[in-house]
């Protein structure tokens, strides 16, 4: 549920006009459930939404019943555009087909998806325009304690037809920073 409020936030955001690619961190404010939330931001002092779960002693004192999601937008955070014309201009089409790559890592529970999405966009900058959380698997033959996260790694070149060397070369990355990243292993 936490990803379906993030990605509300986030459509909210795309058409005020925000950037595209942001940083999710931990630490809003106590009415926030801990470890079940993120800051939406462009950096550590310019936080543009915060979403999540509010936290149980909210909901109780609000009489709620059951977990409640919830995001709050900073509208005035949100940068201007760079140009001053009313459009946006035509839209930029790839000239290069773009790759994506799927992994899953085992993790402990505790570890939060954000720090694998940061390792994995981390890990070629050039490259990787999109990393996304598109599973999260609990129990069953992980064992207690632990879990599966599912990643998307998107991969678009800007002046050449990648070949199958170089996207191994990148995907062989993306599993070394997310493993030094969250103590995870890649999922056989």
């Amino acid at each position: 549920m936490c990803y379906d409020i993030k990605a509300d936030a986030e459509a909210i955001l795309a058409a005020m006009g925000a950037p595209a690619k942001m940083q999710i961190l931990r630490g809003a404010p106590g009415w926030w459930h801990p470890g079940r939330h993120g800051i939406l931001c462009l950096g550590p002092q310019k936080r543009l939404a915060v979403f999540g779960e509010l936290h149980p002693k909210v909901l109780k004192a609000m009489d709620v019943k059951g977990p409640a999601m919830a995001f709050t937008i900073y509208a005035a955070e949100i940068p201007m555009p760079k140009s001053a014309g009313a459009s946006r201009g035509a839209v930029e089409m790839a000239e290069y087909q773009a790759v994506e790559r799927d992994f899953a890592f085992v993790v402990e529970a505790g570890v939060e998806a954000a720090i694998l999405v940061n390792a994995a966009a981390g890990a070629d900058k050039a490259l990787i325009t999109d990393v996304r959380v598109f599973d999260e698997f609990i129990g069953g033959s992980l064992g207690e304690g632990r879990k599966s996260i599912a990643l998307s790694v998107r991969l678009q070149p800007r002046d050449r037809t990648l070949t199958e060397d170089e996207i191994e070369a990148v995907a062989a990355k993306v599993v070394d920073k997310v493993t030094k990243a969250s103590g995870g292993t890649l999922r056989g």
